[in-house]
Formats: structure tokens, sequence, C-alpha cells
């Protein structure tokens, strides 16, 4: 009977050590290697180093003078990483469209001279509800807010978040697209 056990035993620790340690290592290894940024979480750090944050997962910004991401369907808090999902919610739901309104309604009231069209991804959220990013539309919304809030003429927030814009995948794949923390992180740094 041992004689059956003991191949068995082998075979699970030599497994054991070859999925377990060997396979990850070398994985772990390689991607140091080959993407260490992406390897240690995507962080973006501010001016003097410190880490603000993964430009994989989006943060709740509410300050007049920063840019606003989408918004966020994990809630009770905004931007819960352990709770992604969307709302859920249809088209022509009650609650999404009631939700849209108070958020059109607040970005008017943070900018009652913007008189241009409010853009989609900033009245809805995404599908995991944790998107870092914005449409340029959606940046070049909030310009008028941020220069008065900060002083900062409105040109340089244009070039700001021209050099922040990200082309699409290959040329083809996706849309154009802003990271709000990364173009937050740039505008503090230059205020």
């Amino acid at each position: 009977m041992i004689k059956h056990f003991k191949p068995a035993i082998i075979l699970f620790i030599l497994l054991s050590l070859l999925t377990g340690v060997i396979y990850p290592a070398i994985v772990t290894g390689l991607a140091q290697l080959l993407f260490p940024n992406q390897a240690n979480g995507s962080l973006i750090k501010d001016g003097s180093g410190k880490p603000t944050g993964s430009g994989l997962v989006g943060q709740p910004f509410s300050n007049p003078g920063h840019f606003w991401g989408r918004p966020s369907a994990t809630g009770p808090f905004p931007y819960n990483a352990g709770a992604s999902s969307g709302s859920n919610l249809g088209p022509t739901n009650p609650a999404l469209i009631d939700a849209v309104k108070s958020r059109i309604a607040a970005l008017k009231a943070a900018d009652p001279d913007n008189k241009a069209p409010v853009p989609v991804d900033l009245v809805t959220a995404s599908a995991s509800g944790l998107d870092p990013h914005i449409s340029p539309a959606a940046a070049e919304y909030q310009i008028n807010r941020i220069a008065k809030a900060r002083h900062i003429d409105t040109a340089k927030l244009r070039e700001l978040v021209q050099t922040h814009t990200e082309a699409r995948q290959l040329g083809f794949l996706g849309e154009p697209r802003v990271n709000v923390l990364a173009l937050n992180v740039a505008l503090d740094a230059i205020h």
C-alpha cells in the first residue's frame, strides 16, 4: 500500500514546487524585468516621488480646481475597488435618469457659465465603476471651471490636456482618453 502512496506524494511535492514556487517566481521575475511599472501596480507619483494612486483605478475628485472623473457605481463609497461593478440600470430606468439629471445639475452648478453640452462620460458610470479615464471632450468641458478656480490661463490647461491625451491603442483600438489622476498630478505640479 505504501508503495502506491510514495509516487503520489513525490509527484504532489514536485508539482507543488513547480506550480507553486518555480513558475510564479519565473513569471514574477519576467514581469519585473520586462514590465516593471505594470508589475508594480502602474503607480502614478507626484512631483516628490510619492505614489498618489494607480493609473488603472479611478479616484474621486470633487475640488473645483481639479478635473473630475467618471461617476462610480461602486457605492456607497466612490471608487471602491472591492465592489467593482456597473449599476446594471437600463437606459429607461427612472433611477438612472434621475442620477444623470442630478449629475448634470451638479456640473452646471459648479460652472454656471458653461453652456456646452455635458459629455456623457461625466454623467454615466463605466461598466466597472472604476474607470480612470475620461474623454478629451470631458476634460475640455471642465477647463473653464478649473481655470477660474486656479487662476490659470485656459490655453495652458488645454495644452496640459492635450499632452495627457492618450491615443488609440495600436492606432485603431478604443478611443482617445485622458487619465484623470495623471492629469491632476500634472496640474498640481504646475500650480
